[in-house]
């Protein structure tokens, strides 16, 4: 099933487009929380096989207001790189309903490709390679899922079949830095 771009209907009207799909994904995850299936361990498996006995998989008797947490894990495909600390991502929100969106590492900040100098122009091809890397280790999910402050996005905890969490490996690579979503600094300099 092919699922077109956001950017498909953001012609004329971009900016509230794209904040109406970061609330129509922000309600899928919602929505996703109150009437999935909870994941047992066996699902789970499938999912990522390192997270089967994970506390933050949700159980049937589970409480609802606990479903809502933040730790639910969704499983996602990686649909392309845009840097170092963004891609574009197919969210499985509910069996059948899945949602295109940019994710971003959630906790740091890479180097731009719209770079002001060649120094950071460098570090952030570098960056989108090891995340292109990271990535491609296969069976990616993502957690504590919420809305980034630029809109039209979200930011969340990220793990592959082989990373735990992406935003630390990209940090002791060198790829990046901690961020906590106040002014950036430069990478020029």
């Amino acid at each position: 099933m092919h699922h077109p771009p956001f950017s498909t209907f953001a012609r004329s009207r971009r900016g509230n487009l794209v904040l109406g799909a970061a609330a129509i994904f922000g309600l899928g995850v919602i929505a996703g929380g109150i009437v999935r299936p909870a994941l047992t361990p066996q699902a789970a498996a499938t999912v990522a096989p390192e997270i089967a006995d994970a506390p933050m998989i949700a159980q049937p008797e589970t409480a609802l207001a606990h479903r809502l947490d933040q730790n639910i894990v969704y499983p996602i495909e990686v649909i392309r790189i845009i840097d170092g600390d963004t891609f574009e991502a197919r969210v499985r929100v509910w069996p059948g309903l899945d949602v295109d969106t940019h994710v971003r590492l959630r906790g740091i900040d890479a180097a731009e490709l719209r770079a002001r100098c060649g120094d950071e122009l460098a570090r952030a091809q570098a960056a989108r390679a090891a995340l292109q890397t990271i990535l491609a280790e296969g069976v990616v999910s993502i957690s504590r899922v919420g809305i980034d402050k630029y809109g039209g996005r979200v930011d969340a905890r990220v793990a592959t079949r082989g990373t735990a969490d992406v935003s630390a490996a990209m940090l002791a690579g060198g790829f990046a830095r901690a961020y906590d979503g106040g002014k950036r600094g430069t990478w020029c300099g």
